[in-house]
């Protein structure tokens, strides 16, 4: 098999099985592509095409090039697990601290003391033990229809569970890795029980069963079919900076609002990466990691992706930045990562669908 700049590791099983196959016959030493010179072999759940700017611009910085591969995190998890020694992976690169938690229970990742990856990422965004690194912040807040609900109404997260929001709430399946972030924060908040209670208000409080993603919960605010949602601020934003004149409503229509304010703050989850323990090129890997904790490439993930940035100075998109500022919550992320099995153990019990 023939690896290029950027491979997809399709969902089908027989087509990964033979992928995988051919894959484990590479020598641990083996770095895949094309051309001549460094590289880093970069396995990556991140689908945004945006991010082809990050490895151009390391490359064009450093000489090393990026070897894509891209999968969902799951299935790169499995991937790297049956590559075993011979896996060509330098980066595990995913959405969410639930999902490098995973890697991390798997002993995937090497612990990496770098001075400037520790300087420019909080303490709170980054594992303790150096297992990985948060690249970005991705705020997970309410969001309102501005025709039917008073911002003054809004509170917490708690508060949600209130019957005044009977039929009114929308939101994810709590089988989402990001739901299941939320209710890990809960969880180091209040503990399990009073979590679990909390979850069940909350699911007796929805609109309809947890259908879709963010972006379905937001149209569906702006449509009427209820009144708040739980969603991430970067789907909001790429609503209003979309082409399409109905996007373009729909966000307008859309209100947001940053839970707890006045105690812990709103709960921020990250995109991380970490550098895989049988790296072939783990001292490229680091540098990769590096130049990603930079201030040009964090400009690169703000504005392209509209998710805020880690590194402190760096300015947000005008249209995120437009949404206000917040106070977010310094629960270190490897917490309500960890935290995820209770949660889902927690809201099955509580109906969450």
């Amino acid at each position: 098999m023939k690896l290029g700049r950027r491979t997809f590791l399709g969902a089908g099983a027989a087509a990964t099985a033979v992928a995988l196959g051919q894959l484990r016959q590479r020598p641990a030493n083996a770095q895949f592509g094309f051309g001549r010179g460094r590289a880093v072999n970069l396995y990556s759940s991140r689908h945004y095409d945006t991010d082809d700017l990050l490895y151009d611009g390391f490359r064009e910085a450093t000489g090393i090039r990026v070897n894509l591969v891209e999968a969902e995190a799951d299935q790169l998890i499995e991937r790297i697990k049956s590559e075993g020694q011979n896996s060509p992976a330098d980066i595990l690169m995913t959405v969410d601290a639930g999902r490098l938690w995973r890697a991390e229970q798997e002993g995937m990742f090497q612990a990496v003391n770098s001075d400037t990856l520790n300087a420019a990422i909080p303490e709170n965004l980054r594992h303790p033990d150096g297992l990985w690194y948060g690249l970005t912040k991705r705020a997970r807040v309410i969001m309102y229809n501005k025709d039917t609900v008073d911002p003054a109404e809004l509170s917490t997260y708690e508060a949600l569970a209130d019957p005044k929001w009977r039929g009114r709430v929308l939101t994810r399946s709590s089988t989402n890795i990001y739901s299941q972030s939320l209710v890990g924060s809960m969880i180091a908040a209040h503990g399990a029980e009073e979590t679990e209670e909390w979850a069940r208000g909350l699911v007796a409080n929805l609109a309809r069963d947890p259908e879709g993603g963010d972006t379905d919960q937001i149209k569906a605010v702006a449509a009427g079919l209820g009144d708040i949602a739980i969603a991430n601020t970067y789907y909001l934003a790429r609503l209003a900076k979309s082409d399409n004149a109905e996007d373009q409503a729909i966000a307008e229509a859309i209100g947001v609002f940053f839970p707890n304010q006045d105690g812990r703050g709103t709960h921020v989850n990250i995109s991380g990466a970490g550098v895989v323990k049988t790296a072939p090129n783990a001292e490229a890997a680091v540098q990769f990691l590096e130049y990603l904790a930079s201030p040009e490439a964090q400009e690169i993930f703000a504005q392209s992706n509209n998710e805020y940035p880690v590194v402190e100075g760096v300015a947000v998109d005008s249209v995120v930045a437009s949404f206000g500022e917040f106070k977010a919550d310094p629960l270190n992320a490897s917490v309500f990562g960890s935290n995820n099995p209770e949660a889902l153990r927690i809201t099955d019990r509580a109906g969450w669908a």
